[in-house]
């Protein structure tokens, strides 16, 4: 036992639910977003600015034709696999081989290929790190075992947790449906939560295919941790801190929150509210990329996300036009009721005595 923990260590192979539950699915998050997400950002923004560079094919393989942003998409299953392998720490022959491992997680999970690939990927990284540099032909064993194993875990496990996952979204998705208030909460404040964590509530809800009324109701919750952190705690932080926290990310308050878990109760409640606000009274739905969904206003991808689901309803024809209640629902769920409420709810979280000056100050 000891001869494997020694083993372990000099391979850098730490089982830990810090290690693959919050280092590998935030790294999968930024692969997501450096793929799928920016690909479908540069296709609307073609569309809409009907800018030809962006809207042209730029390639076509295998009879099917590629712009600038599908291109970038169709390699989200490589780009989440390498960005895993980053934050286990891979070694280049791994990191490299997991290129081959991601697309084929991706592809043969179907619609719930980002969870596929999330196992996958650490699966193949690990055991990848165990024979790396073990013999003197490392440059064909490291990657034969790397790929064989995701291959073969992709042949075998990666349809089965696609469609798990997606059954998961989709029941999610149909309780929201069914229940608009009480599941606007919950998802609302759940992913909200989730995105405030050290984990990725974007990876999260792109696992599980998490679109439509839910996917709304996902963005409510992330828009309120985020524009409601950075607003209360703008006397403290000043405009650095707005914009870091408001189209950054409201993890930054993290370490404040491990001191004070009260300065938390505003923006929970905030989403409680915006959350069956937007399923219930606006009916937002998030019909663009899963991972929009958990993305709130970092960088404006949840609300650009909602604008390029209409988009997409409108060329599907299954929805006639941009509305202007669609637009007030959008401004008020994503940026005003969050920048409104929060404090107001704040503001009593002080009079009770539970928050004090310099309780989100941030470093």
């Amino acid at each position: 036992m000891e001869k494997l923990k020694a083993f372990l260590k000099r391979k850098d192979i730490e089982i830990s639910l810090k290690r693959y539950g919050i280092d590998a699915l935030g790294a999968m998050a930024q692969g997501l977003f450096c793929s799928l997400l920016i690909g479908t950002i540069i296709n609307t923004i073609g569309t809409q600015f009907q800018i030809p560079f962006l809207t042209q094919t730029v390639a076509t393989v295998s009879g099917v034709d590629y712009t600038v942003g599908s291109l970038a998409t169709a390699m989200s299953g490589p780009a989440m696999a390498v960005a895993i392998g980053y934050a286990l720490h891979c070694p280049p022959l791994v990191l490299f081989s997991l290129i081959t491992v991601g697309f084929a997680a991706n592809a043969l999970g179907g619609a719930g290929g980002p969870l596929a690939v999330l196992f996958i990927a650490i699966l193949s990284s690990e055991i990848g790190k165990a024979v790396s540099k073990e013999t003197k032909i490392d440059i064909l064993v490291t990657p034969l075992v790397t790929i064989g194993v995701g291959i073969a875990l992709s042949a075998w496990w990666a349809p089965a947790l696609g469609s798990a996952a997606m059954k998961v979204g989709n029941l999610i998705m149909w309780a929201t449906n069914l229940q608009p208030f009480l599941m606007g909460i919950l998802v609302s404040v759940v992913v909200g939560i989730a995105l405030t964590l050290p984990i990725s509530s974007a990876a999260i809800c792109a696992a599980l295919g998490l679109t439509g009324l839910a996917g709304g109701a996902a963005v409510a919750g992330c828009c309120a941790q985020m524009v409601g952190f950075a607003v209360i705690s703008f006397p403290e932080n000043r405009w650095g801190g707005l914009i870091s926290q408001g189209i950054g990310t409201s993890m930054l308050q993290m370490g404040n929150i491990i001191k004070n878990p009260r300065i938390w109760i505003a923006p929970i409640l905030t989403s409680a509210i915006t959350g069956p606000i937007a399923t219930c009274v606006f009916h937002m739905e998030m019909n663009g990329t899963a991972v929009s969904s958990g993305m709130g206003t970092c960088g404006f991808v949840g609300p650009i996300g909602v604008y390029t689901g209409w988009m997409s309803d409108i060329a599907e024809g299954t929805k006639a036009a941009v509305t202007s209640s669609d637009w007030i629902g959008l401004v008020l769920i994503c940026f005003l009721l969050p920048a409104i409420l929060c404090p107001l709810i704040h503001l009593v979280v002080r009079k009770l005595g539970w928050v004090k000056d310099g309780d989100m100050k941030l470093d």
